[in-house]
């Protein structure tokens, strides 16, 4: 059995949201956006708590019906520059007030990435414990190549691989990684003192077979619910 940790899986999730109304709870293969992340999290073997940090009643009501609680967010940092950072300090000032409540450990998950399953945040969180971390990031492999303008005339130039060079073989890259945005595990105390969820010793572990998904427009959607029903046909063929 692994070291048992006290760790607290923040979903922040705003009422607003103007590329896609209702984002949020937006129904997607029968189920609300939110309850994707509250399922996962609540599936960890190593998460403890759920909670939901939202200015929305009714993403306070569908949160609670699958199962999280909920911390009531204020006015002030629930507008479009709100940062998320903002709703973690919230939630665990709220909680250290009420309750004495400070968890070993905060799970960070964006509700706008759905995939995310309770394995992944458990080989993420042993990694954390296991290696001694202040934060470890979801990523999958990335074996594309980046350009951007050179400097001073703006000419094309290699990010990530040098284009006056033979190209090399994508599988001959040095490894690289793509952050998905799906989850950042954090130490409390590590992120507490730095205000950033990279808050120390990083490493990001892998999520193999996960598409990268980010939901912030219709088309994303469509996207996403083609992405989710594969995942269901293999997991119950599985």
């Amino acid at each position: 059995m692994p070291e048992q940790h006290e760790v607290l899986a923040i979903i922040p999730a705003r009422g607003g949201s103007k590329g896609v109304p209702g984002k949020n709870i937006r129904d997607i293969n029968g189920k609300p956006l939110i309850a994707y992340n509250i399922e996962a999290a609540k599936a960890s073997q190593r998460v403890t708590r759920v909670i939901v940090s939202t200015d929305c009643p009714d993403i306070e009501s569908v949160s609670k019906a699958y199962g999280a609680e909920v911390v009531r967010r204020p006015k002030e940092i629930s507008d479009d520059t709100a940062s998320s950072e903002s709703a973690l300090n919230h939630v665990l000032g709220q909680l250290k007030e009420t309750e004495d409540y400070a968890p070993d450990a905060i799970a960070f998950m964006q509700c706008t990435v759905p995939t995310t399953r309770g394995e992944h945040l458990d080989k993420g969180l042993t990694k954390l414990f296991e290696e001694d971390l202040d934060c470890c990031f979801a990523a999958i492999p990335f074996d594309k190549f980046l350009w951007r303008p050179g400097q001073p005339e703006g000419f094309a130039e290699g990010i990530n691989h040098d284009h006056t060079k033979q190209r090399l073989r994508r599988q001959d890259l040095p490894e690289q990684v793509l952050e998905t945005g799906a989850f950042y595990l954090m130490r409390t105390s590590s992120y507490l003192a730095r205000q950033n969820r990279f808050c120390g010793k990083t490493k990001y572990v892998i999520l193999g077979g996960v598409e990268m998904l980010d939901i912030d427009t219709l088309q994303d959607l469509k996207r996403a619910e083609i992405i989710l029903s594969e995942l269901t046909l293999a997991d119950t063929a599985s």
